[in-house]
């Protein structure tokens, strides 16, 4: 076991899991997946000549209102694998850990077991909520100037597509943490469904292709991610089944060996090995840096409780993650500072207005203050106090956008009336975060709830699979600075054992004590604004919560401009002087309401990354 651990389960439950590693809950098939997919394979065989049988992909519900638990995730595979658990007597932790692994099969590109995340739980036995930090961390050999050669930072191409950036992944013993202290299942158990979609395979959808497509050239450069993702030399087809025997054989040992399989057995050193000398294809042309990663990294992991930040808002108890995820502080803060204004009062222009203000002045101080509290003294109690938000609140102009970027604040426990406000320090830079991670939702008929972030960083992570063991590697490293812009004051340089900062924000949102809401996205930086937006739509506009998600976004994230979807209202924002520029998509929310009378309401995207897919265990409305 790889952290320390409560005494007690969330819930007893007499879970009647007798499964092997390889069986399905209900074992039932993916929607649209017959039986005569078993044949398919990788290397081009089935009618398509890619990738095997043509079919239809499941189809993505992104509403669903019932009881008895519910789940929501961007994946239907995910999602069904999820609900079987909660339908035979799992609890919503033992449900996260069955969606999150079929994640890893059907989403593999922004999850799996090469990466890591943080996990949010609200234990109904207890009415607490409390959190696990599955953060990858940097080799014992990585110093503050891993990412910088003869004094220039290295092109960042060259870092994210490397073994340079891979940190010792966090996601399996964030599995094995969580069932030990929460859970009902064992880690065979809960693995068995996700093992099963590994065999079968999934069908290929738009978006999937799509993002093998956009990664075509660099997967092509290494033979092992090649033979996986590209099957005959090609981007499988939308329609075609894609298995992974590897994976599931992958998982099989972790079912019979536990996560120590990775950490400490066969599977440390092929990691390892993977790491420091990368499968590139025979006449590739890419510089492929070779990593840092040693044995003793990967056997010294730990999975990190931590207590959860805390801020009140419009008498609603929300609670999010700690440092390193700057996800809890940033929306905690912005909150803080809107908590300053009635937005439910003020008009549209105004009442966003707010908005982009109340995130750009967190996002301020989250680049200035927020680290790995292990190496960093991250001043959260500050942050998040409301005297530091009643500071930071009064540097808003009704009148007229603030000038980008706004500097960060000094949050020192000294606030008053100040004038003109406390303008603080010189503007800290942003670090560049990959947008992919995803993010998943569940919720049990106990009142267990869980929200649960996880990632491999970029899309595609580091490009490099395992050989024969099925899953991509990070590039999580990448999220550290890779130079110091902040006179010897970055919190984010890299360093040996060092977490480095995310913007991931599971949060979970509590009135009178009891789950309201619980909800997280992807999108790298962007996720803070997702989450933030979505708790604003949803809390002080009066939109329902499937609108509150689906609503266009806008992400200011204290840049001389805000990237939004097309649709988000700009017009009276511009002319208060905020500067716009287009992006296509923000995030992919995956979020849950407690209803009356025992029912849930699961919402996933509409639309954004082709829509996710929400279900409960008996619909009804």
């Amino acid at each position: 076991m790889r952290t320390s651990t409560l005494a007690r389960p969330l819930v007893v439950v007499a879970a009647a899991f007798a499964l092997s590693a390889g069986a399905l809950p209900g074992d039932a098939a993916p929607p649209g997946v017959g039986d005569e997919i078993d044949g398919a394979g990788l290397d081009g065989s089935g009618p398509d000549g890619r990738g095997g049988h043509h079919g239809r992909p499941p189809a993505k519900v992104p509403v669903a209102v019932g009881t008895g638990g519910a789940v929501a995730t961007v994946d239907p595979d995910a999602t069904r694998v999820g609900l079987d658990v909660l339908r035979r007597g799992g609890n919503a932790v033992d449900a996260a850990v069955a969606a999150a692994a079929t994640l890893g099969v059907a989403e593999p590109y922004s999850a799996g077991i090469g990466g890591g995340g943080f996990l949010v739980v609200y234990d109904a036995a207890t009415g607490s909520v409390q959190t696990l930090d599955g953060r990858e961390t940097a080799p014992a050999a990585m110093g503050s100037d891993a990412f910088v050669e003869d004094g220039v930072a290295i092109p960042p191409e060259e870092a994210v597509t490397s073994g340079l950036s891979v940190g010792v992944p966090g996601t399996p013993a964030t599995w094995q943490a969580a069932l030990d202290t929460w859970g009902t299942l064992s880690l065979r158990d809960a693995l068995a469904g996700a093992t099963r979609v590994a065999e079968r395979g999934f069908v290929v959808d738009r978006t999937f292709a799509e993002q093998t497509e956009a990664n075509a050239d660099r997967f092509a450069d290494f033979t092992s991610t090649a033979a996986l993702y590209l099957p005959g030399g090609s981007v499988p087809r939308v329609g075609s089944v894609l298995r992974n025997p590897d994976l599931a054989r992958t998982y099989r040992l972790l079912a019979r060996h536990g996560v120590d399989a990775l950490y400490t057995g066969p599977l440390a050193r092929e990691i390892v090995d993977t790491v420091q000398a990368p499968p590139v294809a025979p006449g590739s042309t890419r510089v492929v840096r070779p990593g840092l990663l040693q044995p003793a990294d990967l056997a010294a992991y730990e999975v990190v409780p931590r207590d959860p930040t805390l801020v009140t808002y419009r008498g609603l108890d929300v609670y999010g993650m700690a440092p390193p995820s700057s996800g809890g502080s940033t929306v905690g803060e912005a909150l803080n500072i809107l908590e300053t204004v009635d937005l439910g009062a003020l008009d549209e222009t105004q009442a966003l207005h707010h908005y982009v203000e109340a995130a750009a002045l967190a996002f301020a101080d989250r680049n200035r203050w927020v680290g790995d509290p292990a190496f960093v003294d991250v001043p959260l109690d500050e942050l998040l106090s409301d005297g530091f938000a009643a500071e930071r609140a009064c540097l808003i102009d009704p009148a007229a956008a603030l000038p980008k970027p706004v500097a960060p604040g000094v949050p020192d426990g000294t606030y008053g009336p100040y004038e003109p406000c406390a303008p603080g320090g010189d503007a800290a830079t942003e670090t560049p975060e990959g947008t992919s991670t995803t993010h998943l939702t569940t919720a049990d008929r106990w009142g267990n709830v869980v929200a649960y972030t996880l990632t491999i960083e970029s899309t595609g992570g580091n490009g490099i699979v395992v050989p024969g063991r099925g899953f991509l590697l990070n590039n999580e490293l990448t999220d550290f600075s890779f130079t110091d812009t902040q006179g010897g004051a970055d919190p984010n340089l890299p360093g040996p054992g060092k977490r480095p900062r995310s913007s991931m924000a599971p949060t979970i949102v509590l009135q009178d004590g009891r789950p309201l809401l619980a909800l997280g996205s992807p999108g790298g930086a962007t996720i803070i604004t997702t989450v933030l937006q979505t708790l604003v739509n949803r809390l002080d506009l009066g939109m329902p919560l499937d609108q509150a998600v689906a609503a266009p976004r806008a992400t200011p994230r204290n840049g001389t401009s805000i990237q939004a979807e097309p649709g988000f209202p700009r017009a009276g924002l511009e002319a208060l002087g905020h500067v716009f520029a287009d992006t296509p998509e923000i995030g992919a929310a995956a979020a849950i309401e407690v209803l009356d009378r025992g029912r849930f309401l699961a919402v996933a995207e509409p639309e954004r990354r082709g829509g996710g897919s929400a279900g409960v265990v008996r619909p009804r409305r």
